[in-house]
């Protein structure tokens, strides 16, 4: 019997089973697999059994209570059957929407999963799905020919966690060197591929841009066995900024700002803040109308920036009901790009 057909047979005797089934019943029941010499076929079953367990089946052993008592194996069922998710068309419009917005783009890991899944969202929505309301923007993404295919390899090497071999493109150093890295996660932050994962080379978790790999490879040595761990405190988002103000290898400085106008509702949104996490001294939230403000209430927040450069650019392009008012460092940079900006625009009225 094919290994396939007999895992499948054998999870179908388990769930069929009203109590555990012992290993003697189980070998009766696939004698041609499991009835030969009793160590072999021990063994044989020790290989499927970690098969099912690795594949999420949940198989457990069940010892003898009582004298009377029955042992052996069973999958629990409460656990194997998981509840039929509802969901409404709008949500399923959305998804399809998103899912087909990544396929697009023709460079995203795991692309023949996606497609499955959509196929799927498409023939349990029955009649077609309302329209979602969002906007999507194709070809966000740097193109490359070899992006699709490298993205692919890195998504199966991140799940199986097995290490890649990378030759890798430094335009700081102006060198290629030869990487073996542990492969911890991808992300995609404003059109860039980002790999995350422990460097051998480096002896520390470093994060590399994937349009710069000019050559990997993936360790095919037993590929059901995995190469590696990820550490149980590794957070994507602490190596792949989400902001244009986060950068880790500069110390936080909290940035207060000060929002008018529409945009002062909107700070949780354009800063990524929790509510709680809002405001300034002595009181958060809305401050009364100041002469400077036009009449407008304003809202000051703080923002923990460990790229105060980046966090000023932002503000600036939110135009003027956004500003930079502290620390004094902060607020001297703001104003001295105001400046720039200004006499930019001066230098180019003066020309026409």
């Amino acid at each position: 019997m094919e290994r396939t057909e007999r895992l499948l047979d054998l999870v179908a005797l388990l769930l069929d089973a009203k109590k555990p089934v012992s290993w003697a019943s189980i070998r009766a029941a696939f004698p041609d697999d499991y009835g030969g010499e009793r160590e072999s076929a021990e063994r044989k079953f020790e290989r499927d059994k970690s098969e099912l367990l690795e594949l999420g089946i949940p198989l457990t052993y069940v010892p003898k209570e009582e004298e009377d008592g029955v042992e052996g194996y069973l999958v629990d069922k409460s656990t194997y059957y998981l509840p039929e998710v509802q969901w409404t068309k709008e949500e399923l419009a959305v998804l399809y929407a998103a899912g087909s917005a990544a396929l697009a783009s023709e460079a995203f890991p795991g692309s023949q999963d996606l497609a499955h899944a959509l196929r799927k969202i498409g023939f349990f929505a029955g009649e077609a799905p309302p329209a979602p309301r969002v906007r999507l923007e194709l070809g966000g993404v740097v193109p490359s020919k070899e992006l699709p295919e490298r993205l692919e390899l890195l998504w199966g090497a991140v799940s199986a966690k097995k290490f890649v071999e990378l030759m890798y493109w430094s335009p700081r150093k102006q060198e290629t060197t030869s990487r073996r890295v542990d492969p911890y996660g991808l992300a995609l932050r404003r059109g860039l591929w980002s790999l995350v994962g422990y460097c051998h080379l480096r002896k520390d978790v470093r994060t590399f841009h994937v349009h710069r790999i000019q050559r990997m490879s993936v360790n095919q040595k037993s590929p059901k066995s995995a190469d590696f761990e990820v550490p149980k405190d590794f957070k994507l988002d602490a190596y792949v900024a989400t902001w244009p103000w986060q950068h880790r290898f500069h110390p936080p400085v909290e940035v207060g700002l000060e929002l008018k106008g529409e945009l002062a509702p909107l700070a949780e949104q354009l800063f990524g803040l929790k509510r709680e996490g809002l405001g300034s001294d002595p009181s958060p939230g809305l401050r009364p109308p100041s002469p400077e403000g036009g009449g407008v209430a304003a809202r000051a927040l703080r923002v923990r920036a460990t790229d105060v450069d980046g966090l000023v650019k932002y503000v600036m392009s939110l135009g003027r009901d956004a500003k930079v008012v502290s620390p004094p460092d902060a607020r001297a940079r703001y104003l001295e790009l105001l400046g720039n900006v200004e006499r930019a625009h001066q230098k180019k009225r003066g020309a026409a």
